[in-house]
C-alpha cells in the first residue's frame, strides 16, 4: 500500500547553525569519505523511513549522485559517526556507494544529538509523532533533565496557566527557556503542544504505528483511539486506512457501532453487535426464506425491547 501522506498541523522552523552558510560553502568544505568509516549514532531520532520514498532517493543517487553532503563528526576510535542526513546515508549505502562527500566538524555529544534533532526537525515529511517527541528530547537537551521530567513540567505550566496549582512554582528561568524554545520553533506555542501533542504519546500503539509510517491522519487517529474495545478499534484502524475513510465517516462508525459506549461492556451486546455486522455483510437478504426468519427475529426483539 501506498504512504499517504499524513496531515501535518505545524512545521519546525527551528534553524540550524548553519543555515547561514550558502550552499557553495558548505559543498566547498566537503570531502569524500569511504562510507565503511561512517557510524550511525546509538540514539537516532528518526525511526521511520518510507520505503518508497528511500527507494526514490536511490535511484536519484544512482543517476545523480548524493547532491548535500553528510555531517558527521570524527571519532576517538577512528572514523566518523553521523550527525546528519541519515536516509541519504542509508540510500548511499543501498545503492552501492563506495564512497559518500561528508562535512566534518568537532561536536560535542550534547551538540551532535541536537544537531541530529534539529535537522530531523525540519523535514517537511516529518509525522506528528516524530516531531513530538524531536522536541521533547531538544527540551530535555536544553534543560539538562530528562524526557519525562520535561513532559511533567510542561503539564505543570499548563495547569499553572489555568490557575489549578500555584503560580511561580516551576521559576522563571524554567519558563523563559521553554518560551524561548517554542518561539524558535516558530508554529507552536507550549500551550498548544500541551493540548494537541502530548496525548499522542498516550495512543495505543497500533495507532502511533499508523501514525508514524505515515498511514494515517493524526486528527483521525485521536478519534480512533477513544475506542476501548480493542478488537473493535483495531477492526475501524483498518477499514480507515484500507478504504481512507474521513473523519466524518469514522465519526458516523463511531455513532453507528458504539450507541451506548459510555456505558460497562456486556458479552451479550457484544454478540448482537457483531451478528448485526455479519448480517449487514451477509447474502441472506437475497433468500426469501431465510429473510422472512430474520424478519420474525426483529418483531421478536423489537416487542423485547417495547416490552415493559
Amino acid at each position: 500500500m501506498s504512504r499517504r501522506k499524513s496531515e501535518k498541523p505545524f512545521g519546525s522552523q527551528i534553524n540550524a547553525p548553519w543555515a547561514d552558510e550558502s550552499p557553495s560553502d558548505i559543498k566547498a568544505a566537503a570531502i569524500l569519505v569511504s562510507i565503511k568509516e561512517i557510524h550511525l549514532p546509538p540514539q537516532q531520532p528518526r525511526r521511520y523511513f518510507d520505503p518508497d520514498a528511500l527507494k526514490e532517493l536511490v535511484n536519484s543517487i544512482e543517476q545523480h549522485g548524493i547532491l548535500h553532503p553528510l555531517l558527521v563528526r570524527p571519532l576517538v576510535s577512528g572514523g566518523y559517526e553521523l550527525v546528519a542526513g541519515e536516509r541519504r546515508y542509508r540510500a548511499a549505502s543501498e545503492s552501492g556507494l563506495a564512497e559518500v562527500p561528508v562535512v566534518i566538524r568537532e561536536l560535542s555529544n550534547s551538540e551532535a544529538v541536537s544537531l541530529a534533532l534539529i535537522e530531523n526537525l525540519q523535514r517537511e515529511d516529518l509525522n506528528p509523532v516524530e516531531e513530538t517527541e524531536g522536541i521533547l528530547q531538544l527540551l530535555s537537551l536544553h534543560l539538562e533533565t530528562t524526557v519525562e521530567e520535561v513532559i511533567s513540567l510542561l503539564y505543570r505550566l499548563n495547569n499553572e496557566s489555568k490557575g489549578k496549582v500555584t503560580r511561580n512554582v516551576t521559576g522563571n528561568e524554567t519558563v523563559e527557556q521553554v518560551e524561548k524554545l517554542f518561539n524558535s520553533i516558530g508554529t507552536m506555542s507550549w500551550s498548544s503542544f500541551v493540548r494537541n501533542r502530548l496525548p499522542l504519546l498516550k495512543l495505543p500503539q497500533d495507532i502511533r504505528e499508523a501514525l508514524q509510517s505515515g498511514k494515517i491522519a493524526y486528527t483521525k487517529a485521536t478519534v480512533i483511539a477513544r475506542i476501548k474495545d480493542e478488537q473493535f478499534r483495531n477492526s475501524l484502524l483498518s477499514e480507515t486506512i484500507k478504504n481512507n475513510l474521513s473523519l466524518s465517516q469514522i465519526k458516523e462508525k463511531l455513532e453507528e457501532l458504539q450507541p451506548n459506549s459510555d456505558k460497562p461492556s456486556d458479552p451479550l451486546s457484544k454478540r448482537l453487535k457483531t451478528a448485526y455486522q455479519q448480517i449487514n455483510k451477509s447474502k441472506v437478504w437475497s433468500n426469501p426464506k431465510k429473510r422472512q426468519k430474520l424478519e420474525k427475529l426483529l418483531n421478536q426483539l423489537e416487542a423485547l425491547t417495547s416490552a415493559k
